[in-house]
């Protein structure tokens, strides 16, 4: 079995969870915490089956924190189970929420993080693609830039599987300086031109069409 299709048996296992803890829900089996445990859960499946088919659900800037939610409330459930003095039908719902929380959290951290391809635009697929093709040309890219009041300059380069942007910027008298590093491409075209003032046209521009090396 490969390791896709044991994560579709492991997402399609987590439906039917859902779905047999809706049904016990609407047969009378359930508790305060069930209906908010099942509205988590159904959050937590839709970015499980994100990260398995490779699609971006939502934004990925919710994801991180809705991952480390489920560790605070399975770490919660797991204080009360102890703590406090649940019947059984409060520790069985309790205790396989918590169960079913720890990898699913585990996945849905990977899930949220943004220098994947899958949250990309196809704007910044195609960007990152022509940034990868001028660095396979070139062991630096540099482009310099003024926009109305604003100025840029940003050095790309590539270190193996990294890719790494520095980044002057300057408005009136206030100098920025910083740097990060991508493992994507159309992450790093993202970046690139949420953060700045300088677009990957301009790159093409200057390496395509007559520029010459980095200064």
């Amino acid at each position: 079995m490969t390791l896709h299709r044991a994560y579709v048996l492991l997402a399609a296992f987590y439906s039917l969870l859902l779905l047999i803890g809706l049904i016990a829900l609407l047969a009378g089996g359930g508790t305060l915490l069930a209906l908010p445990q099942l509205a988590v859960g159904a959050l937590g499946v839709v970015g499980l089956w994100g990260y398995i088919l490779k699609k971006g659900f939502m934004n990925p800037r919710m994801w991180r924190p809705f991952a480390c939610l489920l560790g605070v409330a399975a770490a919660v459930q797991l204080f009360l189970v102890f703590a406090a003095s649940p019947s059984g039908t409060e520790i069985t719902w309790m205790l396989t929420s918590t169960i079913f929380s720890l990898l699913l959290m585990i996945l849905l951290y990977r899930y949220g993080d943004r220098d994947q391809a899958l949250w990309a635009s196809p704007e910044e697929l195609e960007g990152g693609k022509l940034l990868g093709e001028l660095l396979e040309a070139q062991p630096e890219l540099m482009v310099e830039k003024q926009a109305e009041d604003r100025q840029a300059t940003v050095r790309v380069q590539k270190a193996g599987n990294e890719y790494r942007a520095s980044v002057v910027r300057q408005r009136e008298a206030e100098v920025e300086r910083f740097e990060e590093r991508f493992t994507c491409p159309a992450t790093l075209a993202f970046f690139i031109e949420k953060f700045t003032c300088i677009s990957v046209r301009d790159f093409a521009d200057k390496y395509t069409g007559g520029g010459t090396s980095p200064a």
